[in-house]
């Protein structure tokens, strides 16, 4: 058993030793207070163990002793790590003597220190070079450890009388052992490994914190830095430095890939002399671990790893100087000097920048720069831990054969990445230095089946690619069934609205027509009181016509407004005219209408002074619909029907009236308004009016009517129908010579096309041969035809695509486009008169509700575009005998009426005399129930004239007042007696076009017009009218003129024509116009009209001289 009286002297010794500053020759201080207080602890320990046994020895005063002791240990220690924390060190002159003298130290530290050694603070400092000695360990000169034991001494006893003294000498400096500069080494191809060698973050090293006053038992430092700092064994305010133990001092060597080892070219010799020192310099660039330094940074000697950095700072003495002294005081022994840095920032730069070599997407662990790499990120090696495993499989899986990875790129990137969040392929690529080389290798195909678990990789892709093939196909199959069972649904919901939709839509449209034919009769019943009685007449001049056909009728809502003359129905006192326009109106306009309708007192009376204000007597009304509906080609009925704001107006203004529509081409849509105004129309229900308006309808009522009409052939629907008719029509036909294609519900000569067949037959000579064989009452069995029909059927398709000519050319350019509007909609196939001169007439009449037929208006025809198409009229006609036109209109209303018609509507003859007989015929050929423009026109004649038509006559009569004042006796005479009465002809147009007109206002055409003498004398009741329907165009007009004769009035009619063309019209710039067209016509109509005369002049005498025979 040992004696704690034996322990007491050694304590006690080596503790005055430490306190008066001596120590063991190759002891440090540091080793020593270390030594002092473990023996401390342990005495501590066995004299616990000892209180029971020992009885000659005093417990307490022993205890005491050791307390003392340990405080006094304690004390010193604080001070001399404060002198050495705290004391500003200099570094002497380099030709100071005692730094290199020779002489042994009388004390000394030896730099080979164990593991518990004094650990001095980290200060960054600039990199240095660092003394290379003899025998491959750092050593100073004696000098220099002299200088260091004097120092120790000062330190550890700072009050003694004799180190103040040495202290006081002038010449006494604290000196660094002396830095010389060796010429620099060829460099090595060896790569350095450098970075902390810290094993445990939150563990102890076995050496001391140099804060600590207190030594730590193992059993301490293993329980961590916050349970000592807790424990108050660490100062709060240390710094602390976490080291290893020291290793060799020698660089680790890491060859480069594919080459053998060599040897480093730098070789420190076993032994050197203390005046001539090597030096080991760090470099300064920012160059890798594992990659070769760059020949511009100059031959600089490999780093040494970080071991050996470590050790070779711990061989120096157990005391530093401050970092601002060495940083002040030092100097980089090269030719550039780059910014200056401290070893530990030089060593913290080179781990930013290393790399890290992976070969077959595995890194090697153990190698010393992926070692000082791990130790500079402990605190962040987790992420960079999980960031490089992720990596190292993407390598591993895609076979790649060496990735460089650039160390500070990784630890930027990983220190981003949390650990439940995976880094993708690009992520990873960030950080690998060849990049480029990793990617294409990467996107090289088939190359994942290359690396780990590639077989397996590729039978899961297979059985993938197979499995996902059999769930596409079974997903497009139950994609295709569900879209075929959505479209099914789909369509079954919209049939079953449409189905809904429609069954509303034709309980409505037969209520209307119920609602229509209630008033209708009502209307019939009260029709003699309503007609002479207070009355407002609603003018909806609407073209109800089907969608296909509006949709090609160029300018729909023009053509829809050219009956203005409605207007002229308030010449009767007890009539009020609403006019629903199709377009917008100028003031212009207005005010021009105002004017016109204002004139009816000034006609009655031959005075212009007398015109009067009749505005509240008609309104023009637009529905606000046809801004909404500008492309949809809507007739008028429609848009009114769309227009609330303008059927409330009319409730208004037919509010406690009598009123009742006059519409156009009739349309369900005028059902509907007349249900919504509650108002009767002046018409034949829509289905009636379109089903007899067509061409083969008009054949059905005129063979009813037992009336003359043209050789033909109605509803042809087929192309083989169509020419077994027309072969059969030839046949019956020899003598005719042009045949007339008409579509059923075309209008105005729109769906025409003629052919002179008989030009162009080259078997007609060959069939008239045939004819000529046979008596007439065989050629008249159908058997002697067959040979003819067979022929002329086989000659017919082609002759026809060759001939046929289409009158509206725009829309049927061609015979094929024709000929299928033509079959679709269904026609008829007539003969054109066999006279070249041939006179078309209309007549407009009327079947009042109570039954009652009247003509209204009648007049022959004017052809500005054509042969076939109707361009104005004069009126009264004069081609027919008025007794035979009264008796076949007679017939037709008739029949009409019989069929349900009624109200307005208008027929069309065709007048000619027969070559072979001589004789005049008649044909009727066209039916239109509608309100005609002719009509209209007649409307605004009368209303000029405040004169009489009588169409059973073709009489127009005007009367005329006295031009001079005559006394009031004469005046009261002629009371007596009738005003005289002179005849009145009058030629109209409403389709009178003009291109250049839409540079000229209309009021600078009326003075133009003015001025060349172009007006209306109201006192004769002649002259000239214009009709003018809107102003933004401004390309069509239309134009009354009316005088005494017909033959007068034609030409004062071409006149204006002419006056008005040379008005607005350049010699170089004639435009597009009709005019000139008229104006010919006009000319073949005064031809006729002066042989006429010839004729009747030269069979008077011969009449007169049969009666006086």
């Amino acid at each position: 058993m040992v004696r704690s009286g034996q322990r007491v002297p050694l304590l006690g010794a080596r503790a005055a030793a430490a306190m008066a500053g001596f120590v063991e020759p190759g002891q440090e201080a540091g080793a020593v207070l270390v030594q002092v207080q473990d023996d401390l602890h342990k005495f501590k320990v066995k004299n616990t163990n000892l209180k029971g046994n020992v009885k000659a020895v005093d417990i307490s005063n022993l205890k005491t002793g050791i307390e003392r002791t340990e405080l006094g240990l304690r004390k010193h220690a604080e001070n001399y790590l404060h002198d050495i924390n705290r004391q500003a060190l200099t570094i002497s002159s380099t030709d100071n003597k005692e730094v290199h003298s020779k002489e042994p130290p009388k004390w000394g530290l030896h730099f080979g220190a164990s593991q518990k050694q004094l650990v001095l603070p980290r200060v960054p400092v600039e990199p240095v070079t660092v003394q290379a000695y003899s025998k491959s360990a750092l050593r100073v000169s004696q000098s220099s450890q002299q200088q260091l034991e004097m120092d120790m001494k000062i330190m550890l006893d700072p009050q003694n009388i004799s180190n103040t003294a040495v202290l006081k000498q002038q010449n006494y400096e604290t000196r660094l052992p002396l830095i010389t500069k060796k010429k620099s080494a060829p460099m090595c191809s060896q790569k350095i490994g450098k970075g902390h060698t810290v094993s445990n973050l939150w563990g102890l090293p076995a050496s001391h914190h140099m804060g600590s006053p207190l030594p730590l038992l193992e059993e301490d430092r293993t329980k961590g830095i916050l349970s000592l700092t807790e424990l108050r064994l660490i100062p709060p305010a240390a710094k602390i430095t976490l080291q290893t133990p020291p290793v060799v001092s020698k660089a680790a060597p890491f060859h480069e890939f594919h080459k053998q080892h060599k040897k480093s070219a730098v070789e420190i010799s076993s032994r050197v002399d203390l005046e001539n020192t090597d030096t080991i310099t760090f470099p300064n660039s920012k160059e890798a671990i594992y990659g070769k330094y760059s020949s511009s940074k100059g031959n600089i000697a490999p780093l040494p790893s970080s071991s050996s950095t470590v050790s070779a700072r711990k061989s120096k003495p157990a005391w530093t100087y401050p970092a601002q002294q060495l940083e002040s005081d030092l100097q980089i022994p090269s030719q550039t000097q780059p910014p200056q840095m401290s070893p530990c920032q030089s060593l913290q730069d080179l781990c930013f920048d290393c790399d890290i070599a992976v070969y077959h997407g595995t890194i090697d662990q153990k190698a010393p720069g992926f070692l000082a790499f791990k130790q500079h990120y402990c605190l962040s090696w987790k992420s960079i831990v999980f960031f490089l495993e992720h990596t190292e499989k993407l390598l591993k899986d895609y076979a790649v054969p060496l990735a460089t990875i650039n160390c500070k790129k990784l630890a930027e990137v990983a220190s981003d990445f949390e650990l439940n969040e995976n880094p993708t392929k690009s992520d990873i690529l960030t950080v690998i230095k060849n990049q480029s080389t990793v990617e294409k290798i990467l996107n090289r195909p088939g190359q994942r089946y290359k690396g780990q678990g590639g077989t397996e990789m590729a039978a899961t892709k297979i059985q993938t690619t197979w499995r996902c093939y059999q769930a596409r196909k079974a997903c497009v199959r139950f994609r295709q069934q569900q879209w075929a069972s959505g479209v099914i649904a789909i369509s079954w919901l919209l049939h079953n609205h449409m189905a809904r939709v429609k069954k509303t839509l034709k309980e409505s449209r037969q209520r209307h027509l119920e609602n229509f034919y209630i008033r209708a009769k009502h209307l019939a019943a009260n029709w003699n009181r309503i007609r002479t009685s207070r009355r407002t007449i609603i003018h909806i001049p609407s073209l109800g016509y089907s969608q296909c056909i509006r949709e090609h009728i160029p300018g729909l809502a023009l053509q829809q407004n050219m009956q203005m003359g409605r207007l002229c129905d308030i010449l009767d006192a007890n009539v009020d005219v609403i006019y629903i326009c199709p377009l917008h109106l100028s003031e212009e306009l207005l005010q021009y209408y105002n004017k016109l309708l204002g004139l009816q007192a000034a006609v009655r009376s031959g005075k212009p002074e007398d015109m009067g204000d009749l505005q509240d007597r008609f309104k023009i009304l637009t529905p606000e619909a046809i801004n909404s509906f500008p492309k949809h080609h809507m007739c008028l009925a429609t848009q009114l029907k769309y227009s609330p704001k303008t059927i409330k107006r009319i409730k208004i203004l037919i509010q406690s009236k009598d009123a009742y529509i006059i519409g156009g081409v009739p349309h369900k849509d005028d059902l509907a308004v007349a249900d919504m105004l509650n108002v009767p129309i002046l018409g034949s229900v829509p289905e009636v009016a379109h089903l007899y308006s067509t061409k083969s309808g008009s054949k059905r009522i005129f063979t009813s009517a037992c009336v003359p009409t043209p050789p033909g052939e109605s509803d042809i629907y087929n192309n083989e129908q169509m020419i077994s008719a027309l072969s059969q029509l030839i046949l019956d036909n020899m003598e005719v010579r042009r045949w007339l294609f008409k579509v059923n519900d075309e209008f105005g000569g729109n769906g025409t096309a003629y052919c002179d067949i008989i030009l162009h037959l080259k078997c007609y000579h060959w069939v008239q041969k045939e004819r000529q064989r046979y008596s007439p009452e065989i050629w008249s069995k159908k058997w002697a035809h067959e040979p003819a029909l067979v022929k002329i059927s086989q000659e017919l398709p082609g002759l026809l695509a060759q001939h046929v000519q289409p009158v509206n050319e725009k829309r049927f350019p061609t015979w094929e486009k024709f000929l299928q509007t033509f079959l679709s909609q269904g026609g008829v196939i007539e003969a054109f008169p066999l006279s070249e001169n041939v006179t078309n007439l209309t007549v407009d009449m009327l079947i009042e509700p109570t039954g009652k037929i009247k003509i209204v208006s009648s007049g022959d025809q004017l052809h500005a575009d054509g042969p076939l198409r109707s361009s104005g009229t004069t009126i009264p006609q004069c081609s027919v005998d008025p007794a035979v036109l009264n008796s076949l209109c007679l017939k037709i209303g008739e029949t009409c009426k019989s069929k349900g018609v009624l109200g307005y509507f208008s027929v069309d003859f065709v007048t000619f005399i027969h070559p072979q007989t001589m004789e005049q015929q008649v044909w009727a050929t066209d039916l239109d129930l509608c309100y005609s423009d002719q009509l209209a026109l007649t409307q605004l004649m009368l209303y000029m004239t405040d004169g009489n038509l009588d169409c059973r006559s073709s009489r127009f009569e005007v009367s005329l007042g006295s031009n001079k004042m005559k006394s009031q006796r004469i005046q009261h005479e002629e009371r007596k007696t009738p005003s005289p009465v002179s005849n009145r002809c009058a030629v109209a147009s409403s389709q009178l076009r003009h291109s250049s007109l839409s540079v000229i206002y209309y009021n600078v055409l009326l003075q133009m017009c003015k001025a060349r003498g172009v007006g209306f004398d109201l006192q004769e009741k002649q002259g000239t009218v214009f009709i003018l329907y809107e102003d933004q165009q401004r390309y069509r007009l239309g134009m009354i003129t009316i005088g005494e004769d017909l033959q007068g009035v034609l030409m004062t009619f071409a006149r204006n024509l002419f006056i008005i063309h040379q008005e607005i019209s350049a010699p170089n710039m004639q435009g597009e116009t009709n005019f000139k067209m008229a104006i010919q016509d006009i000319e073949a109509i005064l031809g006729i009209t002066a042989e006429n005369k010839l004729k009747l002049e030269e069979e008077r005498p011969l009449k007169a001289d049969a009666l006086k025979e």
